[in-house]
């Protein structure tokens, strides 16, 4: 596989994001949930020039999910849509290649300030071209703490900003960019320490479950179970203290 092609295509897809007039073109999947142009531009495009070169890589994509398959890219075209309509460029592009429900490689690409991360499993993580080394493993006190409170998941707002204030109260801070695809990311980088989310899908965190590995940091759901790729989940993840502080305290929710 030539992974330098595919990371030449996220960020050739990247650039989508500054064109004006597909980004104004706005529908809502639902409640909260925008759609633009972008999102489907970026799908199309990168489905197509997948194909070409990995025939043989089944695509599943939050716009056009076909189901996890043995050998299959996930890709979220924009991880951060609400943040892309308000101009807020904190939005991403996630690409994984997930093989018999294991990630092998991922790519998560800010277009706006050009953060690449990227890892092929055993290889490291690099973010802009230096490797990553691994996450600092800080005590709860001195950790940021981001979290998905989940603008489309309303209904879990109180379970999920209940467990936010107890974890405020014995955190260092915490932290809201509503990009969950960056946040995982910037756990693996140790620009924060935790992260979690009561709903999320395989594409708001495919390629940064690879990141975590890599540096020395955790994931699973919010009852300890390992993270699938085939369909929706809760999501925690942090180094190692970070994790076992997270988990206690979704564990009192």
């Amino acid at each position: 596989m030539n992974y330098k092609k595919v990371i030449d295509l996220v960020i050739k897809a990247g650039k989508y994001v500054f064109d004006d007039e597909l980004k104004s073109n706005v529908e809502m999947k639902g409640a909260a949930d925008f759609v633009t142009a972008v999102d489907l531009k970026i799908s199309a495009f990168l489905k197509e020039e997948l194909a070409l070169i990995s025939p043989d890589v089944g695509f599943m994509s939050e716009e056009e999910s076909g189901g996890l398959q043995s050998k299959c890219w996930i890709l979220d075209p924009i991880d951060g849509t609400t943040n892309l309509v308000y101009n807020y460029n904190m939005s991403s592009v996630s690409l994984a290649l997930c093989v018999d429900g294991r990630i092998e490689f991922g790519v998560v690409y800010n277009p706006f300030n050009g953060d690449t991360f990227v890892c092929e499993r055993g290889k490291g993580v690099y973010l802009n071209g230096k490797l990553l080394p691994k996450a600092p493993d800080r005590d709860p006190k001195d950790c940021l703490i981001e979290f998905g409170a989940g603008s489309t998941k309303k209904q879990y707002a109180d379970e999920v900003f209940e467990v936010a204030k107890n974890v405020f109260k014995n955190c260092l801070d915490i932290r809201r960019i509503c990009s969950s695809a960056l946040a995982v990311s910037y756990v693996a980088a140790g620009k924060i320490n935790g992260y979690f989310e009561r709903v999320l899908k395989p594409w708001d965190y495919a390629a940064a479950t690879l990141f975590l590995e890599e540096c020395g940091a955790k994931c699973c759901d919010w009852d300890g179970n390992p993270i699938r790729y085939d369909a929706p989940t809760s999501f925690v993840c942090g180094t190692p203290k970070a994790l076992d502080f997270l988990l206690g305290v979704i564990g009192k929710r």
